[in-house]
């Protein structure tokens, strides 16, 4: 972290400036009831939500197209791309509670967990629907149960104790007394492997129809496992017409953190689900886990998002000072994103808690220590650099020399774009993607679009959809076009000023050019 006293100390108490972006970090924001209507959407997107995230572990797939509708409808009424982010159910245990009442657990009580679903759900049994706990678990394992996942409240969930099994049922000693309520409770087990598929036969169904159909732009892969999980789902994904789409390795358990340098070569990024994290880590363990994970993400250049950072504001206005100072934390470790769950899906301010998340990642960003960071990364990839490593490179080390406004990138699959983002410029990128010869740009399913899209979800990166027909029309070779386009969008929304430098990344033929140009006044 840069600081320096007592100039920052000052600057507390003075008002942040207005930005164009509300910060560099992206928002990931999960729909939903609070968020389903074009109205809260548009807002969302106003505040500075860059990718929209459909979680299939609730609701039906007619709940979330409507959703996603509207969800084109205020991406369209605020002119910008939004990507669809699809998180699978994998391989979760669910209590479903029919009659959503309340149910109460006292420390030192035993309850029974049965498979046998015509059972009552009642503070002695509770039914789920998988057949092989018993043989999974053994006599001391740590059972977690209830809705701290969503509401970070342990009023409302319970730690359960193995103490044996019999049959398909398995007898637990409750430790401390809490009220579940609501219609579904998830069931974690610390540290042991579940006999279910990372991949569902549910997650199937959903991808191969909802996803397909909507053409998703990155899947969350729940309960990342292994490598192995997320070749499954790529080789589905090819099976199923998907092949551009993205996939986010969700980590959120033990088997996840021992594969994880494996997993993370495998993904396109990373989802830090620390939910189910905080039950698998001792807490004194969890902080040591996303600094060390967020660092080999950065050197690798892959994006990663981390969760459950802001849990009050499901029902408050304002976060925690704790909260607030975990957002700027992860911003300082060098997240890409933030994902806000319940906070958005069912929260009571869900364009507050995106805009508030948004301006404390953006005050963090003006203390982040990038020439550290490019140190690092400059390390790892180590002599001799390969050619677009060094070009790269150059670029960002020439942005900040000259105090360029802005990046303006080249990108086909937006690998360049990405690959900037990796040396963590202090300004933004602005990605110009042409689309396929053959495809248009205006369809919601074409390819360029979907590559912008994604490219909502790295760090200090804003696409922008080229077009070759344009380019024609006026005279203009594409990168003449593509450098008019970036500089007039930076100069519509205020990044771009008078006499201002940009930097020009792109690819001419088999070579690399990075080039300083200079605003006209």
């Amino acid at each position: 972290m840069l600081l320096e006293e007592p100039v920052r100390l000052a600057s507390v108490l003075t008002p942040a400036k207005p930005k164009v972006f509300p910060s560099l970090t992206k928002i990931v924001g999960t729909l939903g009831p609070k968020s389903h209507s074009v109205e809260v959407i548009q807002g969302c997107l106003t505040a500075g939500m860059s990718v929209a995230r459909f979680d299939f572990s609730w609701m039906d797939a007619e709940y979330h197209q409507e959703t996603l509708n509207n969800l084109r409808k205020a991406a369209q009424n605020v002119k910008k791309l939004c990507p669809v982010m699809l998180d699978t159910l994998g391989p979760e245990i669910q209590v479903h509670n029919s009659t959503g009442g309340p149910i109460e657990l006292k420390a030192g009580n035993h309850v029974i967990i049965t498979p046998d679903i015509s059972k009552a759900l009642s503070a002695e049994i509770l039914p789920i629907k998988f057949g092989d706990l018993a043989k999974d678990v053994k006599k001391g394992d740590t059972l977690f149960m209830g809705q701290y996942l969503f509401t970070g409240s342990e009023t409302t969930s319970v730690w359960l104790e193995v103490v044996d099994t019999s049959g398909e049922n398995v007898n637990c000693l409750v430790k401390n007394t809490a009220t579940l309520a609501g219609p579904i409770f998830t069931l974690h087990a610390s540290q042991v492997h579940i006999s279910l598929p990372t991949l569902s036969e549910y997650d199937k169904q959903v991808i191969s129809t909802w996803g397909s159909r909507n053409n998703v732009d990155i899947i969350s892969l729940s309960h990342t496992r292994s490598a192995e999980d997320v070749r499954e789902l790529k080789s589905f994904l090819q099976s199923h017409d998907l092949p551009e789409t993205q996939i986010y390795a969700k980590i959120e358990n033990s088997e996840g953190l021992d594969h994880f340098d494996e997993i993370l070569k495998e993904a396109d990024g990373i989802i830090l689900s620390r939910g189910d994290l905080g039950i698998d880590l001792p807490p004194e363990n969890v902080f040591m886990f996303q600094k060390t994970a967020i660092h080999k993400c950065n050197l690798e250049g892959k994006p990663v998002i981390v969760t459950r950072v802001v849990d009050s504001m499901i029902d408050n206005l304002r976060p925690t000072r704790a909260e607030a100072t975990d957002v700027a934390n992860a911003v300082l470790d060098g997240t890409d994103g933030i994902l806000l769950g319940a906070e958005t899906l069912r929260g009571l301010y869900p364009v507050d808690a995106v805009s508030t998340v948004g301006r404390i990642c953006a005050e963090a960003e003006t203390v982040y220590n990038q020439p550290l960071q490019f140190k690092k990364v400059m390390w790892h990839v180590g002599d001799p650099m390969p050619h677009e490593e060094s070009v790269a490179s150059a670029a960002v080390g020439s942005a900040i020399k000259v105090k360029a406004a802005a990046i303006v990138v080249f990108t086909f699959s937006g690998r360049a774009a990405r690959l900037i983002s990796k040396y963590r410029p202090t300004m933004p990128v602005l990605a110009v993607i042409f689309p396929r010869e053959g495809s248009d740009p205006s369809k919601w399913r074409s390819y360029g679009t979907t590559q912008a899209r994604q490219c909502f979800a790295v760090r200090g990166v804003y696409p922008l959809m080229g077009s070759t027909d344009e380019a024609e029309t006026g005279g203009l070779t594409k990168e003449e076009y593509g450098i008019k386009l970036a500089l007039n969008y930076g100069r519509s929304v205020g990044i771009v000023k008078p006499f201002d430098r940009v930097i020009i990344f792109e690819k001419i033929g088999d070579s690399s050019v990075v080039k300083i140009i200079e605003c006209e006044g």
